[in-house]
């Protein structure tokens, strides 16, 4: 996999939830290892050099080793006793910047091979097969100046995993047998995409850059730049082999362990398994060419957008601040030009209808030169007034010199910084595993959990460095839109650009206004002590419900809060359905400004919309979170909708939807699948139609009418008494007056698949071809659940080796359980560049085939490791207070409101028979639906097959009977 350049933004719009059909690709990999015993060596003691301990937060109770051993090798140790998997990432400092120039793509290649077989384990899926048959998942990639590798498993099969995993930077084979398919497979995932748009404004970069730096090439690989070599010349296997062995060494590699194993235990695996990693006193490879030339600037560059979308983006050259993380010289400053508070440079092109989001951050660094950029998501009207617009970004640079930087900003930073940090919550094994294989890679070893949050003191030398950076004579201006046309076309994803100066100075907005020091920083932030098992009854009317939930265990002083306003009419019609997104998109719109200061200083909230009407969420500290309810509240209820804001919500809207068409493919088959299995559902096209009927008076009318007639749910989770959470509550039932039950209210309902074997085809202007394939189950009871998921983990290995390592159909294959709400399900996936879905179906039909054959076969003692690891999947643990809180909150949204549904589901999949498995293939096989999709492909009436579906069976037929 290869990850494009990204922008470190410090501050950006906060998240917008916009709820819809979201099919849940589970992919649960499964099975017991068989080697999970580690051999106790007493010389490994010695391949340890040193131990340091790093800083943490007095709150983390996790233990932490890092260690540096005799090879050079950096090694950071997490021990967390909670944890349900266990989970390492190597992260080696070399990347796409070292490709030679006649062989583009190289590291990204060699990231792939490395995973095709080692000495000691050759099979080409070894790796990958014990990872998936031990509940695990694994993945990688390739940055300019990085490759990660990474991992997460059960833990008891932690030490089989690093056996095989040490062995990727110790014996690899570079599978001579998979170089061509390899190869296949690395140009598909280019192809994948080649139509993403900030792959497309990078390429575009990229021939403005300076072309010696190295940073500049290209990245991902296709099967011309990897093509193998005229004979005489050195073969592709070998160039990867002398690519691997220049830069792959034990000095420049990161690697970080988190797992529920004591850190002595840790330290042992790790001692035998990496010490013998070469060490060839390698260092990380600098670059030192300008990122840059300064004689070429300013620029003016406009390119085409494929999806109807403007964008207007400055970029000034300045050094990297990596090295400056202790006093952060550019946080200040991404700050202030990024607020979005009264005044800000967003407020005020905001307000003068120019403009609906902006950001600004540091990123491009290549550890001596960096991009400062400024990146702002215009109106049409915007898109008229680029001169305008950046004659008022230099007004508020101008404005930042001036008086912007003074020490009290600073050190209100620095305390959020260091609230940020003493609370922080970790996430998932794999995911903090990650994260602190590329922090080893940067920082001291001291400061590998602290250096994102420390800020020892400004150093007002360096931050005018940067403020002096910023200047019009300094600037490559970059518009991005898709009426832009030209003969100049970027090499590798194909966009149209040209150099477009501008014609005359432009004239700056007024109104730029610094904040003033932030209203809502949290005083009391103690740890209140108490857990709750589950959420209980706090209220319960036959209007308004709230439950509870008092959490310690994230050691946060945080709460959760979901409140759910339910309306009968809220997707009756595709028009109503546009109205309720309209307004929560509007009340998200109108609270920005004011809420702003918020969200810096750790509340947020937003409001998102479902079938059933909106949710508002607040999440943050449990001090100061009466008063953004009572505001969030009362804007909803009185606050005016004025003309600009409703076209402002309304253009975002009906841009999302005009897009559509040019999402990911995969996105857009699920969503017809969605579409034509879930009902009420509205197809983008019926949303976009809909919308152009409307003007400001109908959401006007709307809102009354929707306030007018609610059921109200709600939830609390954190860190709050019941005495809190019931004051709040009794605030919420007092302002929204609910007089509806939830018995008026219309589920979301799944429909049945039937015996016909129908096929759908999305509305794409995609290049790619894809097949999905629904296998739906024969009714929506825990048990069939239960089997359900245990036939996608077994289906899972095979249908990933055979249709994309073995037949190279494309980079995205994926097979996986599939729920439809409580519908069960499994989706097969392919997307590809070369082959017609024709071809795939018929590759998925002989697969299938296959697997009724294996089915037969099938011994209950190989079934264990599969419902072993569902079992596992299914218990594994929250790892933060946000994600506790959204499950417990998906639960009440069922008919039968059960906090317990997933350990019930875990017990259930352990009694899983092959009686069971066989007796629910043949329907599996019988309601099959395909979303297939060939370029030019005319969109299918999905409401009209959709109408002519029932109701999926909530309980299984024979249970029904009386």
């Amino acid at each position: 996999m290869l990850r494009s350049p990204c922008f470190k933004h410090w501050h950006q719009l906060p998240q917008r939830a916009l709820l819809g059909v979201i099919i849940s690709l589970w992919v649960a990999p499964l099975a017991l290892a068989t080697d999970n015993e580690a051999v106790t060596d007493t010389g490994t003691v010695d391949a340890v050099k040193e131990t340091v301990t790093p800083i943490t937060s007095p709150y983390d109770s996790r233990d932490y080793r890092v260690l540096t051993l005799e090879n050079g090798l950096n090694v950071l140790l997490v021990s967390d006793p909670e944890a349900d998997k266990a989970a390492a990432s190597m992260n080696v400092r070399v990347g796409s910047a070292q490709d030679p120039d006649d062989l583009q793509g190289l590291a990204h290649f060699l990231e792939h091979m490395l995973f095709l077989g080692t000495e000691p384990y050759p099979e080409s899926d070894g790796y990958q097969r014990y990872i998936s048959n031990n509940a695990g998942s694994h993945n990688a990639f390739t940055a300019q100046q990085d490759t990660n590798y990474f991992f997460d498993i059960e833990p008891s099969a932690l030490p089989g995993a690093l056996d095989r995993f040490s062995e990727f930077f110790l014996s690899p084979l570079f599978n001579a047998d998979h170089l061509e398919s390899e190869r296949n497979i690395v140009h598909s995932e280019y192809m994948a995409r080649i139509r993403d748009e900030s792959r497309r404004e990078t390429d575009v970069l990229n021939q403005l850059l300076n072309p010696d730096n190295p940073t500049t090439g290209f990245a991902v690989g296709s099967r011309e730049t990897l093509a193998s070599p005229p004979e005489g010349e050195t073969p592709l296997r070998e160039r990867v082999i002398d690519f691997y062995h220049r830069y792959y060494d034990a000095n420049v590699m990161n690697l970080a362990i988190v797992a529920p194993q004591p850190l002595d235990q840790l330290e042992e695996w790790v001692a035998e398994r990496f010490a013998a990693i070469p060490d060839n006193d390698l260092n990380v490879p600098l670059i030192e060419a300008p990122l840059v030339e300064a004689d070429t600037l300013p620029r003016y560059i406009e390119r085409q957008s494929l999806q109807n979308r403007r964008q207007l983006r400055f970029y000034f050259p300045v050094p990297d601040p990596t090295d400056d993380y202790r006093t952060k010289p550019t946080q200040l400053i991404a700050h202030l030009l990024g607020d979005e508070g009264d005044g800000s440079l967003l407020a005020v092109l905001r307000n003068a209808g120019l403009a609906d989001g902006l950001s600004a951050g540091v990123g491009q660094g290549d550890g001596n030169e960096a991009l400062f950029t400024v990146s702002i998501s215009l109106t049409p009207a915007g898109a008229e007034r680029l001169d305008d617009i950046e004659a008022t970004l230099l007004g508020a640079i101008e404005q930042l010199r001036n008086d912007g930087l003074a020490e009290w900003r600073y050190e209100e930073q620095a305390d959020l910084n260091e609230q940020g940090f003493r609370f922080q919550q970790h996430g998932a094994p794999q995911q903090e595993a990650t994260r602190l294989s590329m922090s080893l890679s940067r920082y001291p070893v001291e400061d590998v959990q602290y250096a994102a949050y420390r800020m020892d003191g400004p150093d007002a030398e360096r931050q005018q460095e940067y403020l002096d950076a910023l200047t019009a004579d300094n600037m490559l201006r970059f518009y991005s839109a898709p009426e832009v046309e030209s003969d100049t076309v970027s090499p590798w994803f194909n966009t149209e650009w040209r150099e477009q100066a501008p014609d005359q100075p432009g004239q700056a907005l007024s109104g730029l206004a610094l904040p003033g020091p932030n209203p809502f920083i949290a005083n009391d932030l103690t740890l209140l002590e108490g857990q709750d098992e589950h959420p209980s009854l706090l209220i319960d009317t036959p209007s308004f419900t709230a439950w509870h939930m008092q959490a310690a265990r994230f050691n946060t002083p945080s709460v959760e809060w979901r409140v759910s306003l339910q309306n009968p009419t809220a997707s009756y019609s595709a028009q109503e359905a546009v109205l309720t997104q309209l307004l929560a998109s509007w009340l998200n719109d109108s609270l920005n400004e004011s809420l702003y200061p918020a969200w810096l200083a750790g509340q947020s909230f937003s409001a998102y919309p479902h079938s059933r009407g909106m949710t508002l969420s607040f999440s943050g500290w449990r001090d100061g979170q009466t008063p953004l309810i009572e505001q969030a509240i009362e804007q909803l209820k009185n606050a005016e909708i004025d003309e600009g804001a409703f076209e402002r919500v309304r253009y975002q809207l009906q841009r999302e939807w005009r897009n559509a068409p040019q999402a990911s493919l995969y996105g857009q088959a699920s969503r017809t699948l969605g579409e034509a299995l879930l009902t009420p559902q509205w197809s983008t096209a019926e949303l976009l139609a809909a919308s152009e009927r409307f003007d400001r008076h109908h959401l006007e009318n709307f809102r009354q009418r929707f306030l007018d007639d609610l059921y109200v749910d709600t939830m609390a989770v954190g860190n709050l008494d019941a005495e809190l959470a019931r004051e709040q509550a009794e605030l919420m039932r007092a302002k929204l007056r609910p007089r509806l039950t939830r018995e008026e209210i219309p589920n979301l309902t799944p429909l049945a698949v039937n015996e016909e074997h129908t096929v759908l085809h999305p509305h794409s202007s995609r290049d790619e071809s894809l097949v999905l394939r629904y296998l739906q189950a024969r009714d929506q009871t825990p048990e069939e659940q239960a089997t359900t998921s245990v036939i996608a983990q077994w289906l899972d290995t095979p249908f990933y080796q055979q249709l994309r390592t073995e037949q190279q159909l494309g980079y995205i294959v994926n097979a996986g359980y599939s729920p439809l709400l409580e519908a069960p399900g499994i989706a097969l996936v392919v997307q590809s560049p070369d082959a017609d879905s024709d071809t795939i179906a018929e590759r998925m039909d002989a697969f299938l085939e296959d697997a009724g054959q294996r089915l037969d076969q099938l011994s209950d003692e190989a079934l264990a490791p599969h419902r072993q690891a569902v079992h596992d999947q299914l218990r594994q643990r929250d790892t933060s207070l946000s994600g506790m809180a959204n499950r417990y909150w998906q639960a009440t949204a069922l008919e039968d409101v059960r906090f317990d549904r997933r350990d019930q589901l875990a017990e259930l999949v352990l009694n899983v028979s092959l009686d069971d498995i066989k007796a629910l293939w043949p329907s599996l096989r019988e309601h099959m639906l395909d979303v297939r999709f060939n370029p030019g492909d005319e969109p299918s009436d999905v409401g009209d097959y959709r109408e002519a579906r029932s109701p999926l069976p909530s309980v299984h037929e024979q249970q029904a009977t009386p």
